[in-house]
């Protein structure tokens, strides 16, 4: 399954489909590079994220890496029974996102963005 829309609950949970659950155990979730968020298996998060994160102490790119990535992160376990996330407030304020979204694989990783960015970009990337 690389693709998915859901309409978030009133709690601002996600419900993760059956298909996923066993991968996404524990997740990270964190500002995208754009108007939208990353999830990333906290494995992927450990193994290939935090060593991205780490160089110079005097590298801008770096720090710059770091805050856009840490800023607002959290980690979340998906409840056992149905599957579900909670997404904070203010990424969802960060990605525009009200209730419905779409969720897209980009690799080893998952885009989370509001169904409205993700309709522009289909017209824009036919």
């Amino acid at each position: 399954m690389d693709y998915f829309e859901r309409r978030l609950d009133d709690k601002n949970r996600l419900t993760l489909p059956p298909e996923l659950r066993d991968s996404l155990t524990d997740v990270v979730i964190a500002r995208g590079f754009g108007q939208y968020l990353h999830m990333y298996p906290k494995n992927v998060w450990d193994k290939d994220i935090e060593q991205a994160l780490v160089g110079d102490i005097l590298d801008e790119k770096i720090a710059d890496l770091n805050v856009q990535f840490r800023m607002g992160k959290i980690d979340v376990r998906p409840d056992s029974k149905q599957g579900r996330i909670t997404l904070e407030q203010h990424l969802l304020d960060y990605a525009g996102i009200d209730r419905e979204l779409v969720v897209v694989r980009a690799g080893k990783y998952w885009r989370i963005l509001s169904k409205e960015m993700a309709e522009q970009s289909a017209t824009k990337n036919p």
